[in-house]
């Protein structure tokens, strides 16, 4: 009894920590300050020298860990079926009693525009290009543009999403079933137990805070580089600094005032409008395209992709040699699994805050099959009709993407009616889609920083998007955001590692408390 009193009020000290009168974390809000703030200025200061170190640490980590990222990878997605299809698929987050604070179709808009819905605006049109063109199998012509495809669908797919769902699956029930703050710390509770409280707990939601933080800022930059290029495109704007630190400003003005509106005036409803606005563009070139095409080509796609599921998920260029190894793999696969790590405490917190009430089951279901199925349509229309035309001999697009690859989907939409239209749709979605990302990846930062605090002080809100937006533009000034990129992926490793010892955590507590959620589901019936 004694010990359960005194790990209650550690967590309530934990909780209800606060300083200058900020209801915060004192440690994590300014220890991450500091880091933050130390790494942007050293970048800045030093400039090329640690550039080219955060590239050869990349090219190391990939190079000689590639194996480890495609092994783990594949682990979470069997874990996330395991959980989601087996016997602990009827425990409802939040308990037997509670109840989805938003409907499923706000649920699922805000999962895919937090999780990935800028990512494939940029990528959609370009990737499938690039590996048609540059196919790492050495194919051409059809099967050039098959593989392209399941390619493209491995990368952005349930491997991704498996991730997502493993880490917002351990903080939901840590923090909804087990009462514990909504932090990242909450999930190592049952290997160290009230420790979490102190210094280790500190510095896994510090660490949790940097990746976010760069994470958002070098999207960002790279989000102002795109609408910078359609605007360049479409009205002649110039392309450089200047213009895309204003477009910055612009998005980190309007994510604010989202995230000061909250979850549910803010968040919620840009993330409606963002699946319209997708919804009417997609179907927009479903449409004025080669619609029987792109039809044959998504359900064609989906095939190869999983009939070729093990083979591309295994697949790691090991009997290619050094001398005909082009570094494919470690520009391409390892890149994005290390990407999708570094990101999974931000849209796994994320997840986590906007899906009590949901069973496993409906949870891993929801997470790992919705947003991947909508991306293989995305793509299938828009990866589509750019290889169609090349198929055609029509080399425009594959020449905007060697040149530029923000263009990328500005110049498939000149091949078709009313391009200045649906160019300036495109615009105002990437600027709408960067806003929730933003947003959401603020309110990330302020439940971390606030010790799992699930509203945080309206100033602390404003410091934090503020910041994103800073870091972003003197990374831009510094011409460091390759290296923050860098960074990012650097901190996959380390997460990784990370993700697997949660997997065990999170597996050791649904054993244990299975019966008692069994027993609880039943008399709640």
């Amino acid at each position: 009894m004694l010990k359960e009193e005194k790990s209650e009020n550690q967590k309530k000290r934990c909780d209800e920590k606060s300083f200058w009168g900020i209801k915060a974390n004192g440690t994590v809000f300014i220890s991450s300050f500091l880091i933050v703030f130390t790494l942007v200025a050293t970048t800045l200061i030093v400039g090329k020298p640690i550039e080219q170190w955060f590239n050869a640490a990349k090219s190391y980590i990939s190079d000689n860990t590639g194996w480890f990222f495609i092994l783990t990878i594949n682990v979470f997605v069997a874990f996330a079926l395991f959980l989601g299809f087996g016997r602990f698929g009827k425990i409802k987050l939040g308990g037997a009693s509670a109840k989805p604070e938003f409907k499923r179709s706000s649920w699922f808009a805000m999962l895919f525009s937090a999780g990935m819905g800028i990512g494939l605006l940029f990528y959609g049109v370009a990737e499938p290009i690039f590996h048609f063109d540059n196919n790492p199998f050495g194919l051409e012509g059809a099967e050039a543009a098959k593989s392209s495809f399941g390619i493209v669908f491995m990368h952005w797919g349930f491997h991704g999403w498996a991730v997502y769902a493993i880490v917002g699956l351990a903080l939901a029930y840590f923090t909804f079933n087990k009462k514990l703050p909504l932090t990242i710390r909450s999930i190592f509770y049952p290997i160290w137990g009230d420790k979490i409280y102190g210094t280790i707990g500190d510095i896994i939601d510090i660490a949790a805070v940097i990746a976010t933080l760069f994470g958002l800022a070098t999207s960002l930059g790279f989000g102002a580089q795109q609408v910078n290029a359609g605007l360049t495109h479409l009205f002649g704007f110039d392309y450089g600094t200047t213009w895309q630190i204003g477009i910055i400003t612009i998005i980190t003005l309007f994510a604010t005032i989202s995230l000061i509106l909250g979850l549910d005036k803010g968040i919620r409803r840009l993330s409606e409008i963002n699946m319209k606005l997708a919804l009417v563009l997609l179907v927009f070139v479903l449409l004025i395209g080669p619609t029987v095409f792109l039809l044959k080509a998504f359900v064609q796609n989906i095939g190869f992709y999983l009939g070729n599921f093990l083979e591309l998920s295994f697949w790691n260029e090991t009997f290619a040699g050094a001398k005909e190894s082009s570094g494919w793999q470690s520009s391409w696969t390892t890149f994005y699994w290390a990407w999708w790590i570094a990101w999974s405490p931000f849209v796994g917190l994320f997840i986590a805050r906007i899906s009590k009430g949901r069973t496993i089951k409906e949870f891993i279901l929801g997470v790992l099959l919705v947003p991947s199925f909508l991306t293989f349509l995305w793509i299938s229309v828009f990866g589509g009709s750019a290889i169609y035309k090349e198929l055609l001999g029509n080399t425009q697009i594959s020449e905007a993407v060697n040149a530029n690859i923000a263009t990328a989907i500005y110049h498939l939409l000149e091949q078709y009616p009313l391009p200045f239209i649906s160019s300036i749709l495109t615009i105002i979605l990437i600027s709408s889609f960067f806003i929730t990302s933003s947003d959401s990846g603020s309110m990330v930062v302020d439940t971390l920083t606030s010790g799992g605090k699930l509203d945080a002080p309206v100033g602390q809100k404003v410091f934090w998007a503020s910041m994103e937006g800073l870091i972003a533009i003197i990374l831009l000034l510094g011409g460091g955001l390759a290296a923050m990129q860098t960074a990012v992926i650097i901190t996959g490793l380390p997460f990784a590692i990370v993700l697997l010892i949660m997997c065990y955590s999170l597996l050791k507590t649904l054993k244990k408390d299975y019966p008692y959620e069994k027993l609880e589901e039943e008399l709640e019936e």
